[in-house]
């Protein structure tokens, strides 16, 4: 079951859904099922050889590091 992230076109929420088999979604706050799906950046954590978490992302929208760590995103 993918998550998936929207914004809805009715009044600009984002918010993410866990979208099962042939479920429909609809935006939490109005209700209107007028919704763009958007891009995901993933990311994930690890352990480096001296046992120091870190961690490596797609980027954010917000900067060009495209490490979140290193900015507020």
């Amino acid at each position: 079951m993918p998550i998936y992230e929207y914004i809805c076109l009715g009044c600009d929420l984002k918010f993410e859904y866990l979208l099962r088999a042939s479920e429909k979604v609809a935006c939490p706050k109005c209700g209107k099922d007028n919704l763009k799906k958007l891009f995901s950046a993933f990311s994930f954590a690890s352990k480096d050889a001296k046992g120091n978490t870190t961690s490596s992302s797609a980027g954010c929208a917000g900067c060009a590091s495209h490490n979140c760590s290193s900015c507020a995103g």
